[in-house]
């Protein structure tokens, strides 16, 4: 009896010991990143409106009036110093602000630069949200000219407007998805602006798994009779359907047509597409699917190698289990197509998904992305 006493007095002694160290370590946790926090010197992250000359007067229903959300990096007020930029592009169907904040961008550009992992650099964050969620960073006749819009308005006002050092050398161009998409067609119609281009996880490369001119897609949207409906259709969709889903892709390729082969005389979407059905069969326009695959920038390779060969550095990556089917099998192919050419790059598959590898201190951005840049772009 007086063992088992003796025994529950050493537990309880054990069990206080152990809360008074383990509110000694939460304390001392507490207090070391109260203290790292304070170490990190902080940039900040403002916002700037503009009229985008390369937008205005377009007949799709586009704003001009476009948004930029900026990082500045700490010590930029204080200073006579120029900075080089990095212009990142996002996805779809997202827009600069959600990104910015989804990838915790201001957290990685902090922590990068009071570390030495980077240079102090600014970010710029181009809204390219369109009313069908996504320009493709492609110049429409309907929608407007969205590749002018980042190479020449948006780069002409922040050099204008900011700090920079106003080189090509030093000017970085990265996007994930539909932004890695807008990374590479920009970077090979603008290697005179930008010198160094990172594409995480691009789409709409090439024709690929579901993304092809046999998909059911094409028919939906030839049933479909409205914008509200065809939205209604996409809205309800959870994201885990959005790789094989005919609906989904019923909205990509209508965002894709007002892009690539919009016909303004054709409503309600106003656009023309690679095939159409007369009834059951399918019926290719040749005309219209050369238009489009001329602005695949796997086929952009061909006749852009002189601009390929002229940037810096040129790197792609995706994660060998994206969700959506097409992006790996297109990203490898864009790469074997580069290799055969003799286009210097880097392109590395990793384990993750279309972007659960992005974000944070162990994800792309931060790991690769940053350090990519730092080394390539001039200071």
């Amino acid at each position: 009896m007086n063992y088992c006493l003796k025994s529950n007095k050493l537990i309880l002694a054990a069990l206080r010991i152990y809360q008074h160290m383990k509110y000694l370590l939460i304390l001392c946790l507490f207090v070391l990143h109260r203290g790292i926090a304070q170490v990190i010197p902080r940039g900040k992250v403002i916002t700037e409106t503009f009229l985008a000359v390369s937008i205005k007067g377009n007949r799709g229903g586009e704003d001009s009036i476009r948004r930029l959300t900026i990082y500045l990096p700490p010590g930029y007020d204080n200073s006579k110093k120029r900075y080089p930029v990095i212009y990142f592009l996002h996805g779809f169907p997202i827009d600069d602000s959600i990104c910015m904040a989804e990838f915790r961008l201001q957290d990685l550009f902090d922590s990068a630069i009071a570390t030495g992992q980077m240079n102090p650099m600014i970010l710029v964050l181009p809204n390219s949200y369109t009313r069908f969620m996504g320009s493709v960073y492609t110049n429409s006749s309907l929608t407007g000219k969205w590749a002018d819009y980042i190479a020449k308005d948006v780069v002409h006002f922040i050099d204008n407007k900011f700090r920079t050092i106003a080189d090509r050398r030093s000017r970085g161009l990265s996007g994930h998805s539909m932004g890695g998409h807008g990374a590479l067609k920009i970077g090979m119609l603008y290697s005179d602006i930008f010198s160094a281009v990172y594409a995480l996880s691009p789409g709409g490369l090439n024709w690929g798994p579901y993304f092809n001119i046999g998909s059911p897609g094409f028919k939906t949207i030839q049933q479909t009779k409205n914008e509200k409906e065809l939205f209604n259709r996409f809205d309800s969709l959870p994201w885990a359907y959005f790789a094989t889903n005919k609906d989904f892709y019923a909205f990509l390729f209508t965002v894709l047509a007002r892009a690539f082969t919009p016909n303004e005389k054709k409503p309600p979407f106003y656009i023309d597409l690679p095939v159409h059905y007369v009834g059951d069969s399918m019926v290719v326009n040749v005309d219209i699917l050369k238009k489009w695959e001329a602005n695949f920038p796997y086929n952009m390779i061909d006749t852009h190698l002189a601009a390929l060969k002229r940037l810096t550095a040129l790197k792609l990556d995706w994660g060998r289990d994206d969700e959506i089917p097409f992006i790996s099998t297109t990203c490898i192919e864009l790469s074997k197509k580069l290799e055969a050419y003799g286009i210097n790059h880097f392109a590395e598959e990793y384990l993750g998904t279309h972007g659960n590898k992005l974000g944070g201190f162990e994800g792309r951005l931060y790991t690769e992305m940053l350090p990519f840049f730092n080394r390539y772009l001039k200071n």
